[in-house]
């Protein structure tokens, strides 16, 4: 059954066309080994199976998603790259329940996704903070349909602007702090409300590269943390080994998963290091000619 909306719910539908409609044809080819997980596996607690989306444009029927499936475990960490066009956006939009007119199946949790839902959080690659609230009520203002007594919301909310490591900022206006540590605040309210599904649309994205790199090691500290499965979407192959335990490979025109690669290094992860080298240049090489 669908919750009742929330300030957040009502954050994420005013952000659906943020998302893009990424136009894509997805079919998942070329596993390999473990990298196929079953969907019946009881082990999969989240399941994308037969899933296609098409969207009306000038009155014709544009497919966006064709017969995509895929499976994640319980504290997975799942990469999704590819370039724009490959359906990515539109897969987390449905899996986040912001839209629920597709063919197929994506079940949560043993139950069917149909609408938003508190145990699926989401984080665009814009922050939307909004201006007039401190760091403190705009993570607060997640729990404002929470059930949650005063106190256990301000606990709550205390502890997540510690793990994300603003302690420090919780009276300041998203003005008075930096586009790294604004994207920190989208995080934890995402996260205050303890997701079990943490999804993320190229959050990153709008910052700078040093800063980028900063954050990339922050959410995986977050992942490390509290454990919570999570799918990333994004255009960068080094972020995508970095966070991932796999990485769903995508293309285009029509898009589809190529191939899905295991990133079986151990953490922290090291960019620099050759094992992270060899993985990072065997994604790349589907994109472009490695010499």
């Amino acid at each position: 059954m669908s919750r009742p909306k929330t300030a957040l719910s009502v954050i994420n539908e005013a952000h659906v066309d943020s998302l893009g409609e990424d136009n894509a044809s997805v079919r998942p080819s070329g596993l390999r080994g473990s990298q196929h997980l079953s969907l019946a596996s009881s082990a999969a607690v989240l399941a994308v199976e037969g899933v296609s989306k098409t969207f009306q444009l000038n009155g014709k029927a544009l497919t966006v998603l064709s017969d995509f499936s895929l499976a994640v475990t319980k504290g997975e960490f799942i990469s999704i790259v590819g370039s724009s066009g490959c359906g990515k956006s539109t897969l987390l939009r449905l899996i986040a329940g912001l839209d629920s007119a597709y063919d197929g199946s994506i079940v949560w949790l043993g139950d069917k996704v149909s609408g938003t839902s508190l145990d699926r959080g989401l984080v665009f690659q814009e922050h939307r903070l909004f201006p007039w609230l401190t760091v403190e009520q705009n993570v607060a203002l997640a729990l404002e349909s929470s059930g949650l007594t005063q106190q256990e919301v301000d606990a709550r909310v205390k502890h997540q602007i510690e793990l994300v490591g603003l302690s420090g900022f919780a009276q300041a206006f998203p003005h008075q702090i930096s586009g790294g540590m604004s994207q920190r605040v989208a995080i934890a309210r995402a996260l205050v409300l303890k997701p079990r599904l943490l999804l993320l649309d190229e959050p990153f994205g709008a910052l700078d590269a040093l800063t980028r790199l900063k954050m990339q090691q922050e959410l995986q500290r977050l992942w490390e943390t509290e454990g919570t499965t999570s799918i990333l979407v994004t255009h960068d192959v080094e972020e995508a080994v970095f966070l991932g335990d796999r990485v769903v490979v995508m293309e285009a025109n029509p898009g589809r998963i190529k191939r899905v690669v295991d990133v079986d290094l151990p953490r922290p992860r090291h960019r620099t290091s050759p094992e992270f080298q060899r993985i990072k240049d065997d994604v790349l090489s589907d994109f472009i000619e490695i010499s």
